[in-house]
């Protein structure tokens, strides 16, 4: 009930969120490339703009090139980056029809942000994860996909009050079904972007993004659970 009552304020605020939240754009840099030394692990990055970057100036300074970085003392890594500004799960599913069939051994998936503010359903949000995962095991059979979840939406600066609370809200219950999601398919994992990792005075200027020191403890993260994944499979 609280949520129709505030439906009018709610669609106020987003809008002049929209209109007045500054756009950043997707950092120059590689989005492809070979690091490293050790055996060979081939990496996909894929999704909205956070997997693109934004926030970091550089591709170095973002998720793909810390987490390059950081897998490089283990692995020759080929990796790629897949991601684009405004990516919703449907996006991702439409470009992926476009790419052609290859082998890579572990995915890092950044998705649901958009989906939120789009105000996709969680059931609709369910269903396009799960064929999310048909179409990446599929098309290019990883022996690991990292779901990482909705980052805590409720502590973004650029949010106003009420929909500040009502999109973290709506992030947290993404990240219930996200979770369910990967637990359902053997060789997912569900990364959660907790508050430790998501410290609002490390974000970017819009108070929307990542900024770097964020992505970098992301990409650690992540390149935790890629080693240890490759340990338990040797």
């Amino acid at each position: 009930m609280a949520t129709v009552a505030l439906g009018p304020v709610l669609l106020a605020q987003g809008k002049r969120v929209r209109r007045t939240v500054p756009t950043l754009p997707e950092p120059a840099g590689a989005r492809e490339g070979i690091i490293g030394d050790g055996p060979t692990l081939r990496l996909l990055i894929l999704g909205d703009s956070a997997a693109a970057g934004v926030g970091a100036d550089t591709q170095e300074a973002a998720l793909a090139g810390q987490l390059a970085v950081a897998l490089a003392p283990t692995f020759r890594l080929h990796w790629k980056l897949l991601a684009f500004t405004g990516a919703t799960t449907r996006d991702i599913l439409r470009r992926l029809k476009h790419e052609p069939p290859a082998a890579y051994d572990a995915v890092v998936t950044s998705l649901g942000v958009n989906d939120v503010t789009g105000r996709r359903s969680l059931d609709t949000w369910r269903r396009q994860q799960l064929e999310l995962l048909a179409v990446l095991f599929e098309q290019f059979g990883p022996r690991h996909i990292l779901l990482s979840g909705l980052p805590p939406m409720h502590r973004f600066p650029a949010l106003p009050q009420p929909l500040r609370w009502y999109i973290g809200s709506r992030a947290r219950d993404f990240n219930r079904v996200l979770a369910e999601v990967a637990a359902s398919r053997p060789g997912c994992e569900f990364l959660a972007l907790g508050h430790e990792m998501m410290d609002v005075s490390a974000m970017a200027s819009d108070g929307f993004h990542p900024g770097p020191p964020i992505y970098a403890l992301w990409a650690q993260e992540a390149a935790r659970r890629i080693n240890n994944h490759k340990k338990e499979q040797a």
